[in-house]
């Protein structure tokens, strides 16, 4: 065995692997051990695939099969059928599922009828009746996208056409109102002109039927004497003519009436690459220009405000430096699709310039791969850091709305996108797909999920328009226990006695990495001979730095195909990266307003300054002075007026007389804490949680009357880094 040990260390800490004590874990198709129960997707119920719902502009743009599938459950499965309704329809889902899956593509009317066409062949008349009643309560239609690498692309742009529809309807909208009322203003200068009292068009206005019964050469002298008035004067009447002209010439604006760009091609708002956007912009620009300066000019006319003295000289000059985001906002935005990894220097440069200009352009930047290694195979893993850096940077320019995401998550997040699109400005919409080709054996939606779960691509939103701080702006709520390093998950299974055996497992970086068999020189399978006490949970070395020659080596459970499980070591390399994730990780969580070491500081003052308040206060008054009721109050008042009894440190308790009732800790933990009869915390059941959360409550509360004592559960993980955050409050 303790050759063995060395060998475990010899290759932690080098990355060379001894064939008598180690086996490579090169095509045992492994996967982290959280993932064992997700081997066949088109059998569970979750968010995919989706129904890009058409044509239904009052409801949901995006829904999920299982969503489309329970509203028509709900409308049908009832009564004595109920039930067999119900299990007809979770039936059809999941031969739906499969065939998309499959690779299937196409209107979910067309699936329905490809899925169910062999099952009615020789189906029991139950069947064909459930199938014929829910299909007639599935109310929507539209394609059905799989959680693939062409997710991303074919989300956005059903959003990115329904938000711009909309838009467009508005702006048409809008033009015509104002061609309608210089119309009017028209109609009515024709009225009071001389042309409009000529003897002919008189004749012509009252119809044949009265043609001969009035002398219109005569009604026309006597109407020219009675002088009705003058028109305009000839400079509003040209201009309105030729606001007129620019109002009903749209050939821009995508519609019936879009026509063709100066080279011929047809106006597309949709791109591929920053560069043709940032050209099509900038080519119509002077079109949008001359119609944002006629729509002002119409409503000043229409308003009777037009002056010439006053707005000739300032319209003359008008979008002399481009629009500002209010004029801009009324015409279509322009999409660019673009891959991370088709994203040369002088494209990242052109997408830059997006950004910083706060043009009406949404980027989505569509990221397939994550883990890559440096150049020289001697540096870190940068686990998707280039790209990290995009959208940390566009962050920074304060005035860009954006959001992070992998492709697992945006159905989760379509409203988000949709307040992305919708926003003024510029948005960037970094979105990991999965598809990373053969590097996982894993299928798409797991390996986003699993890089959001582990930290490697977490998911936020930056809405610069949400308010005027960070608090406001910045959204973290989608990840999984945000409040940890790495969320934690209970794990069980069978042992080599056929016992039931269960742990909490925490999903990290390394476990992401893991899964993918680039890195398999980076693992070394132990055989289940050589474990030992030795190997420790990967959370432990991450809790710790390494003085020496390590005692432990990290690893972490895996499973064959065949579920078997496995105790993989991972290298030095690996907790490295793994160490500069969490660090990304605490900057994201203190931007949103999680650990937030300022916040700390601030409260350990205060403390300090309440608890020298407290020393400093004078003592109460003699109990023969006062009555019983005041004594009372005073004793429930004053925090140093009762003593809490001695307690020993090792134990977790509450000064409860002091408490404050302030939430923290019972918002932490509502059966862990509670609240006595003077609404003021105790600690109820030590049992019922965590002690990562009795160390969080302890940080969060604002008297300091929470006292973690030492953890119960000696496998809980990351517990040195736990017993350091405790110690202040033991």
């Amino acid at each position: 065995m303790e050759a063995a040990t060395h060998a475990h260390i010899t290759f932690f800490l080098t990355g060379s692997r001894s064939r008598e004590h180690l086996e490579s874990v090169e095509g045992l198709d492994l996967r982290p051990a959280l993932l064992a129960g997700y081997r066949a997707l088109d059998e569970l119920r979750y968010d995919f695939p989706l129904v890009l719902v058409a044509n239904r502009p009052d409801g949901p743009l995006v829904q999920s099969l299982s969503g489309v599938i329970d509203e028509a459950l709900t409308a049908t499965a009832k009564g004595v059928d109920g039930e067999r309704i119900r299990q007809h329809g979770l039936r059809i889902e999941r031969d739906l599922r499969a065939l998309v899956a499959s690779g299937a593509t196409g209107l979910l009317s067309s699936l329905w009828d490809g899925a169910t066409s062999w099952l009615e062949r020789d189906a029991e008349p139950s069947l064909d009746d459930s199938l014929r009643r829910i299909r007639a309560a599935i109310v929507v239609d539209g394609e059905v996208a799989d959680c693939d690498a062409a997710l991303p692309a074919r989300l956005l742009r059903h959003l990115w056409v329904a938000v711009q529809a909309r838009k467009v309807a508005a702006l048409h909208q809008h033009l015509d109102r104002l061609v309608m009322k210089l119309t009017d203003i028209l109609r009515a200068d024709f009225e009071r002109s001389t042309e409009r009292r000529d003897a002919s068009h008189l004749k012509a206005s009252v119809g044949k039927g009265f043609g001969d019964a009035f002398d219109f050469d005569a009604m026309s002298r006597v109407l020219a004497s009675a002088g009705t008035g003058d028109g305009f004067p000839e400079g509003r009447r040209k201009r309105i003519y030729q606001l007129l002209a620019v109002l009903t010439s749209r050939a821009f604006l995508p519609g019936p009436d879009a026509g063709v760009d100066p080279d011929g091609q047809p106006y597309k708002f949709i791109f591929g690459s920053c560069s043709e956007a940032l050209d099509a912009f900038r080519t119509r620009m002077p079109a949008v220009i001359a119609m944002a300066r006629a729509m002002a000019i119409a409503e000043l006319e229409i308003d009777g405000q037009y002056r010439e003295s006053r707005h000739d000289a300032l319209f003359d000059e008008f979008g002399a430096n481009g629009l500002d985001p209010q004029d801009l906002a009324a015409f279509p935005d322009y999409l660019v699709c673009v891959h991370a990894g088709q994203l040369p220097a002088a494209e990242h440069a052109r997408l830059m310039e997006i950004l910083t200009s706060g043009l009406p352009i949404k980027v989505l930047l569509q990221i397939d791969d994550i883990l890559e290694e440096s150049p020289d195979e001697q540096g870190a893993l940068t686990a998707g850091m280039r790209m990290r850096q995009i959208a940390g940077m566009a962050m920074g320019l304060n005035d860009v709305y954006v959001m992070q995401s992998s492709s697992s998550n945006l159905f989760r997040f379509r409203e988000h996108l949709l307040r992305g699109l919708q926003c003024r400005g510029s948005a960037l919409f970094s979105v990991f797909s999965g598809a990373s080709g053969a590097a996982s054996g894993l299928p798409p939606y797991l390996v986003a999920a699993a890089a959001m779960d582990s930290r490697a691509f977490p998911a936020f939103v930056y809405d610069p328009s949400a308010g005027t701080n960070w608090a406001a702006r910045f959204c973290l709520d989608a990840n999984p226990q945000r409040d940890l390093d790495w969320p934690i998950q209970r794990f069980a299974y069978e042992d080599e006695r056929h016992q039931k055996v269960s742990d909490d497992l925490a999903f990290t970086v390394v476990d992401f990495v893991a899964s993918d068999r680039r890195y398999a020189r980076h693992l070394a399978d132990v055989p289940r001979e050589k474990w030992s006490g030795h190997l420790s949970a990967v959370t432990e070395s991450l809790s710790r730095e390494r003085n020496g020659l390590p005692t432990t080596v990290p690893c972490v459970l895996m499973v064959d195909e065949r579920n078997i499980l496995h105790k993989v070591i991972v290298d030095e390399r690996l907790i490295r990266e793994a160490r500069r994730c969490r660090e990304m990780w605490h900057s994201l969580q203190e931007l949103g307003g999680i650990h937030n070491s300022h916040a700390e500081a601030l409260l350990a003052r205060e403390r300090v300054a309440w608890e020298e308040r407290v020393q400093q206060a004078e003592p109460p008054m003699p109990a023969a002075i006062v009555t019983a009721p005041v004594a009372a109050a005073a004793l429930v008042a004053s925090p140093a007026a009762v003593r809490e009894p001695e307690r020993s440190s090792d134990e977790a308790y509450i000064e409860t007389v002091r408490c404050s009732t302030c939430n923290e800790c019972t918002t932490i933990n509502s059966k862990m804490f509670a609240y006595d009869q003077n609404k003021q915390a105790y600690i109820a059941d030590v049992t019922a949680g965590t002690y990562a959360q009795l160390v969080e409550a302890a940080e969060s509360c604002q008297v300091a009357v929470i006292h973690p004592g030492r953890p119960r559960n000696p496998q809980e993980p990351d517990l040195e880094d736990l017993l350091k955050r405790a110690a202040p409050f033991r």
